[in-house]
């Protein structure tokens, strides 16, 4: 199981893996106090430099007579990368700037030999041929015709974050495409396609349209909006089936009926009954709202030990540990945690803040320094994704990560997500009034006032508007 030797050195033979290491080691050598390439070793074990190693082996690039491993045909991987993306792209003929500047973005990126892996995939290598070829353009609407896959929306990401294509909501833009399809699907039952139609575009989309801006995420509105129009959708579908109704002839009964014979996702629905009693569309019903039996909760003493697995723990990513934090100190939901920008991770003179709500939160002392280090060495910046504004930076160019990813990967530290966040609210109402806690953690003073009450604060506590202190 050795591994293959590939060259042999004055100091031993070199297997290709440390090869590989070896020329992509850099610094000033302890020699000759050069700064340059050090793939050799001293008889004290210091990495030098190759003419004080005594190294005859060409690391010179042809093309750009950088010092490095030379990839191939004796130029290195970017290089080589230009190279090739000059011949998939044809920048020049006709000029495009937007072109010539993907091709710097990408033959500049920290880990070049992934972009040469990704280039080389059979739907990528198509998307950039089309590309230089022009028979895709550089817009939106080119790429919006495209069927979808990962590959399209990884190089229209990637040409947003670096400014070759208008920003624009990503998950406003899949939520229109996605209720594009939905209404289609809903075209051979025109008493169920018009009043969701009807529903969708003038209440949700509406209002995912006001609430969109830069730096927000629509995640958990998006998830609502969806859950709530495929609801009201099968509620017209058994409607019509059970009864032969239209929703015209929606009375009392049918609804009371439809909500006791099914699991509690019937409750979705809601909106949509309001939103059909306020438009005179139906008569006035009686929609309940649906409350949890009980609410999750761990222990205290769960929490604390979670605290510290999160700190002291090597198995997991530190990114997701950082998170882990986030939602056991300060009870965020863990979309919230996911959208976090890099500027809400403030230094001020009194230490480390965090900018939850209307005043930033201290960082507990014992686990800044894990913080800001983290911030300066934030994974998934390597490639296409390089100055990522977002604390946790997804793999998808100049988005965070998603949610439900953020989500696995907290499970997977133990952390019962529900039952952390409502003990970590509980346990900061016990200690501050609930309205202080609410303007700090970005909550509004209705919920952190119920779980001042779940928790027995007494009234006393309720103490007017105003800011944590710092």
């Amino acid at each position: 199981m050795a591994a293959k030797i590939r060259v042999t050195w004055p100091d031993g033979p070199v297997c290709g893996i440390c090869f590989t290491t070896a020329l992509r080691t850099r610094g000033s050598c302890p020699n000759c106090g050069q700064d340059r390439l050090l793939p050799g070793k001293n008889s004290d074990g210091y990495d030098i430099c190759r003419d004080c190693a005594g190294i005859t082996t060409n690391m010179t690039c042809e093309g750009c007579g950088a010092e490095t491993e030379r990839f191939r045909a004796g130029h290195c991987i970017r290089c080589v990368l230009r190279a090739d993306l000059d011949a998939l792209l044809h920048p020049h003929t006709p000029p495009d700037l937007s072109l010539k500047r993907l091709i710097g973005v990408l033959a500049g990126a920290g880990r070049p030999e992934s972009v040469y892996t990704w280039m080389r995939g059979a739907n990528t290598k198509e998307l950039l041929i089309r590309l230089g070829t022009r028979s895709i353009a550089l817009t939106h609407e080119s790429f919006d015709a495209l069927p979808g896959s990962r590959s399209v929306e990884y190089l229209r990401e990637m040409l947003v974050h670096h400014g070759m294509l208008p920003d624009r909501d990503r998950q406003l833009a899949a939520f229109e495409r996605w209720l594009a399809t939905r209404i289609q699907d809903l075209a051979a039952t025109p008493p169920i396609q018009a009043p969701i139609e009807r529903f969708a575009r003038w209440h949700h989309l509406k209002r995912l349209r006001q609430l969109a801006s830069p730096g927000k995420s629509l995640n958990t509105a998006v998830r609502s909006a969806k859950q709530e129009i495929t609801e009201s959708g099968k509620f017209l579908g058994w409607l019509l089936a059970e009864h032969g109704l239209t929703i015209h002839g929606l009375k009392q009964a049918h609804l009371n009926q439809y909500l006791s014979e099914g699991p509690s996702t019937r409750y979705a629905i809601r909106t949509f009954i309001v939103w059909l009693i306020k438009n005179k569309e139906v008569a006035r019903l009686d929609m309940p709202h649906r409350y949890a039996a009980t609410k999750p909760l761990i222990t205290q003493q769960q929490r604390l030990a979670l605290i510290r697995h999160c700190i002291e723990s090597t198995a997991s990513p530190v990114g997701f540990r950082v998170a882990g934090l986030i939602l056991l100190l300060f009870g965020q939901p863990v979309g919230k945690i996911a959208a976090l920008k890099c500027l809400d991770l403030q230094p001020l003179p009194e230490g480390l803040h965090l900018s939850l709500g209307n005043v930033p939160v201290l960082v507990p002392a014992q686990i800044a320094p894990m913080f800001w280090d983290y911030l300066h060495d934030r994974p998934n910046q390597q490639t296409g994704n390089g100055a990522s504004r977002w604390l946790f930076p997804g793999t998808m160019p100049g988005q965070h990560i998603h949610a439900d990813a953020m989500m696995g990967q907290l499970r997977a530290l133990g952390i019962d997500l529900g039952g952390a966040r409502n003990t970590a609210l509980r346990s900061l109402v016990q200690e501050l009034p609930p309205t202080l806690v609410a303007n700090a953690l970005g909550y509004s003073y209705q919920i952190i006032h119920k779980h001042g009450a779940d928790a027995g604060v007494p009234m006393a506590g309720y103490a007017g508007k105003g800011a944590l202190p710092r």
